[in-house]
């Protein structure tokens, strides 16, 4: 039973880590997966196949090294001097991430709910604190309450949804076979740019386990949660005749169901904020503590007050410069990941 409740734990971390706030609004799945109909959910099964079994790997190659952070996964994968720049681009990415979860928590609480300016970002760095002082732990149990409200939410939506709508993809029209290609490359990016930043979760998490079979069930199972959330909100979108031109996809489906599950909506996304400001923050914060020996509290206030001078930044050229960027580096990350086999200890 130990080993099930941790792998349960692991699962639930990864998934929360992956996921976001672009997950939640329908935008991220649509590009990646709905605009190919068809093609895009047979991507995600590959994405899903991905994320099984190169985030058990990950976690593996974490306690067979030792490694207190993503830097020592690195520096086996891609050697030392590669891995200095593959740590730079995490960091900054995972810092980024943060700051545009944190404008995005703020704008929820005063755009949805109405509440005066700071009180959504006030409210999360609190939160955030609170869950940060008490380790993998908190990220434990924030993540085991939120996942598998998620999952619920997205299966009662997807059931909702096949009641009133019958036809699923019938507008996107996508043929051949470059269009194929383009999905499935589209689901090696999708995955690789998604584990290239949750390994600063996964690697000290699974240092910290130490247990092989329960991290490499909680990689199984949180794969297969990764791949029924994608899927479920995949067949949503589906029914929109023009998912792509929605700039919050979602929040289009959820508006014509009842209205108790536009709040129950609000919750999840706010969810999935928090769940991907605690997992990045865990991950820089162990990233730092390799090389200055300061009490973590202080190492969080220090990084949320970053992250919050970043999240009034004009953000989104820098990110349109190093998004790209960094996916091209993560399916290096992926491939390397393919071919390198766990260190035998």
């Amino acid at each position: 039973m130990k080993k099930w409740s941790e792998a349960f734990q692991v699962a639930s971390v990864y998934v929360g880590t992956i996921v976001g706030a672009g997950f939640a609004t329908g935008r991220e799945i649509v590009e990646f997966f709905t605009r190919f109909g068809f093609y895009g959910t047979a991507a995600i099964f590959l994405a899903g196949i991905l994320f099984i079994v190169l985030g058990s790997k990950i976690m593996l190659v974490a306690i067979d090294l030792e490694a207190k952070s993503f830097e020592q996964l690195n520096e086996y994968l891609f050697g030392h001097r590669l891995a200095l720049v593959m740590n730079l681009f995490i960091m900054v990415m995972l810092t980024g991430v943060c700051a545009v979860m944190l404008a995005g928590a703020e704008a929820l609480f005063m755009e949805q709910l109405r509440l005066p300016p700071r009180t959504g970002l006030m409210v999360t760095v609190i939160l955030t604190l609170i869950v940060m002082t008490a380790g993998v732990k908190g990220l434990f149990a924030v993540n085991t309450f939120v996942v598998p409200l998620m999952v619920i939410f997205n299966f009662l939506v997807m059931l909702l949804v096949l009641k009133t709508e019958s036809r699923i993809f019938v507008p996107i029209h996508v043929s051949g076979w470059e269009e194929g290609g383009k999905a499935v490359l589209s689901a090696f990016s999708y995955a690789a740019f998604n584990l290239a930043l949750a390994q600063a979760v996964l690697v000290p998490m699974a240092a910290e386990i130490k247990d092989r079979s329960a991290v490499t069930l909680g990689g199984v199972i949180g794969g297969l949660l990764l791949t029924v959330i994608l899927l479920a909100s995949h067949i949503s979108l589906g029914t929109l005749p023009d998912p792509a031109g929605y700039e919050i996809p979602m929040a289009v489906i959820v508006k014509g169901l009842a209205g108790t599950f536009h709040f129950l909506y609000l919750l999840i996304i706010y969810g999935e904020i928090f769940t991907s400001v605690i997992g990045n923050l865990y991950g820089l914060e162990r990233q730092i503590r390799g090389y200055i020996m300061v009490n973590s509290f202080w190492i969080h206030i220090g990084l949320l007050v970053v992250v919050y001078l970043i999240s009034h930044v004009k953000y989104g050229t820098l990110l349109e410069f190093l998004y790209p960027l960094f996916g091209y580096i993560s399916i290096g990350f992926l491939l390397l990941l393919l071919i390198k086999p766990t260190k035998a200890r």
